[in-house]
């Protein structure tokens, strides 16, 4: 059975646009790229002493089930060359599974959905671009209405497409 997955990329090393890019086409091993937002410029958030991010979202198809597809997701950043030294400390690659279709996923290794997601305004507006209207599994509030509920915060500019 095929599933609609929803996640965030992000880097803030390098050349950030080449390695969100490099990340997409991985993913394709996963299932297919059914769609991407814009990319975003973001200020960081938690550790804030290091450069910007680039974020995205894509929809992937697949009929991978999310511990492997999160398995495959980890060795895509190791492949990457992720480097884990320090909590939301700068990486070439970052990527998280948002939601998993509509599904609640609790385990040790992974929970969906993302349990910062609805906190976080560099994942809900590139979200609400590509999939305003899906809901929360657990909060059963839209996209766009986690977007509107966000207080003021670190900064999020959608950059203009080429």
């Amino acid at each position: 059975m095929s599933n609609l997955v929803y996640l965030s990329l992000g880097s803030n090393i390098g050349e950030r646009e080449n390695y969100l890019r490099d990340a997409m086409a991985r993913l394709e091993s996963q299932g297919h790229v059914v769609s991407g937002s814009s990319f975003y410029e973001t200020e960081p958030v938690g550790f804030t002493d290091q450069a910007w991010f680039l974020n995205c979202v894509v929809v992937v198809e697949t009929t991978e089930p999310p511990e492997k597809l999160m398995a495959a997701i980890l060795r895509i950043e190791h492949e990457m060359g992720r480097q884990r030294f320090q909590k939301k400390g700068p990486r070439v690659i970052d990527i998280d599974i948002l939601l998993y279709s509509d599904k609640i996923i609790d385990l040790p290794e992974l929970t969906v959905p993302h349990p910062a997601m609805h906190l976080r305004r560099f994942v809900l507006e590139p979200l609400a671009e590509v999939a305003p209207d899906i809901r929360h599994p657990l909060l059963n509030k839209t996209i766009c209405e986690l977007v509107d509920a966000l207080p003021a915060g670190p900064r999020v500019q959608k950059l203009k497409k080429d």
